[in-house]
């Protein structure tokens, strides 16, 4: 899954009276420019460290798109992508998981071609794996999509849900719901940004077109974290996720644009929450806000979002800067 593979175009240089023909490695001194065209394959590579909950030893995901080997040059946008509930796990041999969906799973296993650095960490397990939760307990490694040397695998099924299709009223007062999820990726909040440091200092990264996007339990912490560092951020995109109000003021006064997405079939996350935080930020002056409700689809309407173009367009062409 590591190898760097990278592709050699030979060239045959027809020589008009003697009719030879000469071979040229790319990398051969003598060869013009404007002949030779190396398009680096894209790489998906490990990146250890120690974690600050808990001292243990992990690995997360960084992804470099193709192209990125050849334009020594080119500084490249960054997306820090945090996957849901079903993924978590050790950081070492069970990070597989966090390639099941979203776009990780876009770039590496579906062969998407984005213009993204994608940081994909994976959420420890905090107890989850003790607390009879099927989806986690009856995951596979065999299951986990793979990069094929040829095309693509089939995706998988979507999920099934009895939920009809019908408008939701919204919930406006938010004061007896919690603003997070138990065990999430606030939790990480410094683990994360260290990575981004570290990515941002190791590659070659495009500061002002830093996002952040997140599914599920990853939207919770999507939110979480732009809160928190709003100023890291051009744009975020929180996926099947809401946003509590009490985490908007921060939002709002940096104006940073939001894209949120929701099913509205989804029975595993009430649509109608999703209401109060995005009207809340409206109150607060910030109007760069979208909100996308997919009413066909259930809790995976992550899946239309992420093999899509609309969502990567929108977010690169936003810059901190802005």
């Amino acid at each position: 899954m590591n190898k760097i593979k990278y592709l050699s175009v030979n060239f045959t240089l027809i020589v008009t009276l003697a009719l030879t023909a000469c071979a040229h490695n790319s990398d051969q001194q003598g060869v013009q420019p404007s002949l030779t065209k190396v398009n680096s394959e894209d790489q998906l590579l490990r990146e250890a460290y120690q974690s600050s909950v808990d001292q243990s030893d992990r690995e997360y995901f960084v992804y470099l798109p193709r192209g990125y080997h050849d334009k020594p040059e080119k500084k490249w946008p960054v997306m820090l992508f945090l996957h849901g509930n079903g993924e978590r796990g050790n950081g070492q041999d069970e990070l597989d998981f966090v390639m099941m969906q979203g776009p990780l799973h876009e770039v590496w296993v579906q062969k998407k071609d984005l213009p993204f650095i994608i940081i994909s960490p994976q959420l420890h397990m905090f107890g989850w794996d003790n607390k009879g939760i099927e989806y986690i307990d009856n995951r596979l490694k065999e299951n986990i999509p793979k990069r094929l040397s040829h095309g693509v695998p089939k995706r998988s099924a979507a999920f099934q849900t009895q939920t009809d299709i019908k408008r939701m009223p919204s919930l406006n007062d938010m004061s007896e719901v919690a603003p997070l999820l138990p065990q999430g990726w606030e939790k990480l909040e410094t683990d994360l940004i260290t990575m981004l440091d570290t990515v941002q200092k190791k590659y070659r990264v495009n500061k002002d077109k830093t996002y952040l996007s997140g599914l599920s339990y990853g939207g919770f912490g999507t939110w979480y974290m732009a809160s928190k560092y709003p100023q890291r951020f051009a744009a975020i995109a929180p996926v099947v996720g809401w946003g509590h109000p009490s985490l908007m003021a921060p939002i709002a006064k940096h104006k940073l644009p939001v894209w949120q997405f929701a099913g509205g079939r989804d029975s595993a996350v009430n649509i109608e929450y999703f209401y109060a935080g995005l009207n809340e930020l409206e109150k607060m002056g910030h109007n760069g806000v979208r909100f996308t409700v997919h009413e066909d689809k259930g809790h995976d309407a992550w899946t239309r979002v992420y093999s899509g173009e609309d969502l990567y367009q929108w977010l690169l062409s936003h810059e901190i800067n802005d």
